[in-house]
C-alpha cells in the first residue's frame, strides 16, 4: 500500500462524520479504496478521490467562490489529487492556492463534507468524483487572482451566495456551522 493511499484510508478512517448520510459516504470511499489501490487517482476509471476546499474569511463571514470555466458553476476550489501531493490535505491546499492565488491559507485538518458527484470526467461515463472537502481559512482577505480553470473568482458574504447548487451551499453552511456564523 502506497504512502498515498494510506494516507487517504486514515484520513477517512479518523474522521468523525456529522450525520449517517455523510458516514455512508465514508464508508463506500474506504470500500472504494480498498477495491482500487489507485483509488485516488485520475487513472483509476469510473470514480477516484478528489480533494476541495471552501476557503473562508472566518471574522468577516466570507467564502471565495470561483466560477469554473468547464462546468460554467460556482465552485470551491478543488480538484484531482497528484501522486506528489502527501496526502488529501495537501491536495486540498495547493489546489486552494492554484485556484484562488492565494498564498497565506490555513488548512483545517478534518474534513467538513464528502460529496459524490457524477463529472465529465475521462473516457468512461459515468464518472465520479468522491469528494473530501476541507475548510481552508484565508488569514487575510485579500483579492483572488483567477486561475486557468476559473472565468471568474470571488468573495461572497456566507448568506449572500450566487447560483450555487445544493452541494455547495451545503459546503457553506457546514462551514458556518463550524465558525459559529449560524
Amino acid at each position: 500500500m502506497g504512502g498515498l493511499e494510506l494516507s487517504c484510508r486514515r484520513a477517512l478512517q479518523t474522521w468523525s462524520a456529522p450525520n449517517r448520510e455523510q458516514d455512508q459516504l465514508r464508508r463506500h470511499y474506504l470500500d472504494h479504496l480498498a477495491r482500487r489501490s489507485d483509488g485516488w487517482s485520475r487513472s483509476c476509471v469510473g470514480a477516484h478521490l478528489t480533494a476541495s476546499s471552501l476557503i473562508c474569511g472566518a471574522a468577516e463571514g466570507m467564502v471565495l467562490l470561483t466560477l469554473h470555466r468547464r462546468l460554467g458553476r460556482w465552485l470551491q476550489t478543488g480538484g484531482h489529487i497528484e501522486a506528489t501531493d502527501a496526502s488529501l490535505e495537501a491536495a486540498a491546499t495547493r489546489e486552494a492556492a492554484e485556484e484562488s492565488g492565494l498564498a497565506d491559507l490555513s488548512l483545517e485538518p478534518s474534513p467538513l463534507l464528502l460529496s459524490k458527484h457524477e463529472v465529465p470526467c475521462g473516457p468512461v461515463k459515468p464518472t465520479y468524483h468522491l469528494d473530501v472537502q476541507y475548510l481552508i481559512l484565508a488569514n487575510h482577505l485579500i483579492s483572488p487572482g483567477v486561475g486557468e480553470e476559473s472565468i471568474d473568482v470571488r468573495w461572497f458574504a456566507h448568506d449572500q451566495l450566487p447560483d450555487v447548487d445544493h452541494s455547495v451551499a451545503a459546503l457553506v453552511r457546514a462551514a458556518g456551522v463550524r465558525l459559529g456564523w449560524q
